[in-house]
Order: structure tokens, then sequence, then C-alpha cells
């Protein structure tokens, strides 16, 4: 083997690792992060000194919910109808067109209604905290609140994170409930009655409490991610204008990455103890 040749192994090998400690550096530092989320909640939820600021959690909610809640009813209910006639032809062809209630219920109250809502949230409310976050670090005004002895964690990433959680749990539920609104209605329009008579009472009957459970656990799960990436982008941008803009991408970028890799872990325990 060439010089040249053993040159390029050992970069390759010295990029691989890097990447290694980069994503091991970054998982490290959310878990620091989500450490101090959890102690500073827990303080202000306990009896003591420290008060839980419940108004900066309700105006976080406001802003993070209220304003993409239109989106996420637009966005659920054209995924329930596309599905419902991507769906028809095959059900159709096995004469099985009264089950596209099922299949629209349980998918989306198990998995799409907490998927959509968190990638519509991540690009809607993601990216706001760490451009908000991000500016104010820029600004140094993160390190002003320091030198005034205030915990940027408790006042800033507190509020946001557990208003993320909350929202996306909320939303889920609107989610789920308009993914069959949209899949009735794609029933009622195109398909007849085979589809669309007792569409409402094939969801009840075949959508269980554990379905809407898992869909909503996912969701938390979600919710927490996306806050606490959204965070930690947005702390510890660098570069000022230029750093706010890449915190803002990679906050998408990442929240993606994770839902989509949280989800495929719940999938895979769903399956494994038959859920």
């Amino acid at each position: 083997m060439s010089d040249t040749e053993q040159q390029a192994g050992r970069n390759s090998i010295e990029a691989l690792g890097a990447r290694v400690l980069g994503v091991l550096r970054y998982a490290g530092g959310m878990s620091l992060l989500l450490g101090s989320v959890a102690g500073a909640t827990a303080r202000g939820l306990l009896p003591g000194r420290v008060r839980f600021r419940w108004s900066a959690l309700a105006g976080q909610m406001v802003r993070v919910g209220i304003r993409s809640f239109p989106i996420v009813v637009l966005v659920q209910l054209f995924i329930g109808m596309i599905l419902t006639l991507q769906l028809a032809p095959t059900m159709s062809d096995y004469g099985q067109l009264d089950k596209i209630a099922t299949v629209i219920g349980i998918g989306g109250f198990r998995m799409l209604g907490p998927i959509i809502t968190a990638v519509v949230l991540s690009g809607f409310a993601g990216a706001s905290i760490a451009a908000e976050l991000g500016t104010m670090v820029v600004a140094e005004e993160i390190e002003a609140m320091r030198a005034m002895a205030m915990n940027p964690i408790r006042f800033l990433v507190v509020p946001r994170v557990v208003a993320t959680l909350i929202v996306l749990v909320l939303l889920t539920v609107v989610a789920d409930l308009v993914i069959c609104l949209g899949g009735f209605l794609a029933c009622k329009w195109a398909l007849g009655p085979d589809a669309y008579s007792g569409f409402w009472e094939t969801v009840r009957v075949e959508v269980t409490i554990l379905d809407l459970t898992t869909g909503l656990v996912q969701a938390a799960v979600f919710g927490i991610l996306i806050g606490l990436i959204a965070c930690h982008e947005g702390l510890n941008v660098r570069g000022g204008a230029e750093g706010v803009g890449r915190a803002t991408t990679m906050t998408v970028v990442y929240s993606l990455i994770a839902t989509i890799v949280a989800s495929g872990v719940f999938t895979v325990g769903f399956y494994l103890f038959k859920l």
C-alpha cells in the first residue's frame, strides 16, 4: 500500500472519529440541558422560594401553539384526504372500502398525528425559539442575565421546552381528529356511500385508548426533543447573524432527524411488546 493510500485511510478514520465524537458531544450537551431543565422545573413546582413562571409558560404556549394551530389543521386535513385517496384503489380491488376508516383512524392516532404535527412544529416553533435565543446571545443579553444572578435555564429555557411539550400533545389530539375528518371528506366526495357510511362509528369502535396513548406519549417525547434542540442551538450561537442563521437551520434539520429516529425506536418497541 502506497503512502498516499495510507494517508487517505488515516484521514477517513480521523474524519469518522471526529463525527462520532461530535455526535457524542452533542448528545452530552443535550443530556446536561435536559437535566438542568428537569431540575429547574422540579424546583419551581415544589413548595419553596423558587416559583414556576406560569405567565412565561402561558405566553410561550400562545406563541408556539395558537399561531401554529391553523397550519397543523390544514396540513393534517390534506394528509387524511391524500392517504384515503391513495388507499382507495387497492382497498376497492379487495372489496374493503369500508375498512378505510380503520386504517385512517389507527394510523392517524398511533403515528401520523404526532409525527406530522412534530414536523410542522419543528419548522414553525423550533426555528423561532432558536433564532430568538441566538439573537439574545449575540446581543449579550444572556451574559447580562448571568451577571444579575438570573439563571437563563429557568427564565428562558424551561418555559419554552415545557410549552413545546404541552402544545405538541394538545395539537396531536386535534391532528388525530382532523386526519379522520380529512379521510371522511375524501370518502364522501370521491368514494361513495360504501366508504363513508358508518365511518365515524368504525373509528369509534376500532381506535382504542392504547392507540391514543401511544400517540400522545410519542408527541410528548417529540415536544421535549424539539424544545431542547431549539434551545441548545440558540444558546450555543457563535458568529453573529451568520451563527443565528445556522442555528435556525440546524434546529429544523436536527429536530426532523430526532423525530424520525425517535418514531422508529417507538415503532420497533411497540412491535416487540405488541402494543
